[in-house]
């Protein structure tokens, strides 16, 4: 794979924030046609869209170029891009991404206080299809249950899904709340659970009780960041596995590219495909996982 060259940031990155894999693999896995990553990050160039000055963390850039490349070499013909709060309320590089998608891309977003119904509807417009709430304290002070009253008023009538960055011990404690959010529910990266906990632990329970509901969807993404062994990650992908058999209509996966606050080196994203065959390896689970769920959660086209 090649890549565009990377424009420089004005600050050196965060740790946790290490460069991409320098050259993934070519994943053996030939994926369906419209295959979806529906989780990753477009970051920068900061020289063109800078970073929010009140971020928790500073990336290296990851310009939509880039994030193309990744994707072309991958086999993946659709992707979500997520808002990352390292850009914080301003939509600026998710608008300019989602543009230059050709119907290929949706967008998740991030509401503050000040962001207005017509911006609302500009990224409706644009493909925004969810919005995101972070409940991890290292990228903002979570939310409070009258702050996500406010946002899902100016997101009203849209269809958007609600997508939740929970640590595993929040899933049980927060169980009610997603309950009662009206609409689709997205639970992010397996729910960050801890896996010492075992599989009848209180976070994974609650995630099946949840995903029982009908209105829960999860995303077995982000093996890397759960996996207690490294590469190829076989408890966590064991335990994807186990979702997409438990409620495989309810299930999608993404990358997690450019991977931004992890604990080691950045993992190869042609690995992270190849491994999607051992989560789904069932042909009719695979089509689900990465083409039919995504569209409908999504709101892609239908796949052709």
């Amino acid at each position: 794979m090649t890549e565009p060259a990377v424009h420089s940031t004005r600050w050196a990155p965060s740790p946790g924030c290490p460069p991409v894999h320098p050259a993934p693999r070519l994943p053996s896995l030939v994926l369906p046609p419209d295959s979806c990553d529906a989780h990753c990050h477009v970051l920068g160039p900061a020289d063109v869209f800078p970073y929010a000055p009140d971020r928790t963390f500073t990336p290296l850039d990851a310009p939509k170029e880039q994030v193309r490349a990744l994707h072309a070499h991958l086999g993946i013909g659709r992707a979500v891009i997520v808002q990352s709060s390292c850009h914080g309320h301003d939509h600026s590089v998710l608008l300019d991404a989602l543009g230059s998608g050709d119907g290929r891309l949706r967008g998740v977003a991030l509401i503050g206080e000040a962001t207005t119904r017509d911006e609302i509807e500009e990224l409706h417009r644009a493909g925004v299809r969810a919005f995101r709430l972070n409940f991890l304290p290292h990228l903002r002070t979570p939310p409070t249950r009258a702050e996500i009253d406010a946002v899902l008023e100016r997101v009203d009538g849209l269809d958007w899904a609600v997508q939740l960055h929970v640590r595993g011990e929040e899933i049980a404690a927060l169980e009610g709340l997603v309950r009662a959010l009206p609409g689709r529910a997205v639970i992010d990266h397996i729910g960050r659970v801890d896996l010492t906990q075992g599989r009848d632990g209180p976070a994974l329970r609650s995630l099946r009780a949840l995903l029982d509901s009908g209105r829960v969807w999860v995303k077995v993404s982000g093996v890397d960041r759960i996996s207690r062994q490294g590469p190829p990650y076989a408890d966590a992908v064991s335990l994807a596995a186990s979702l997409v058999t438990y409620a495989p209509e309810r299930v999608v996966w993404g990358t997690d590219y450019p991977h931004v606050n992890i604990a080691s080196d950045a993992p190869d994203d042609g690995l992270l495909v190849d491994l999607v065959g051992s989560i789904a390896p069932d042909p009719a689970h695979l089509q689900r996982l990465m083409v039919d769920n995504p569209a409908e959660l999504f709101d892609f086209p239908a796949a052709h």
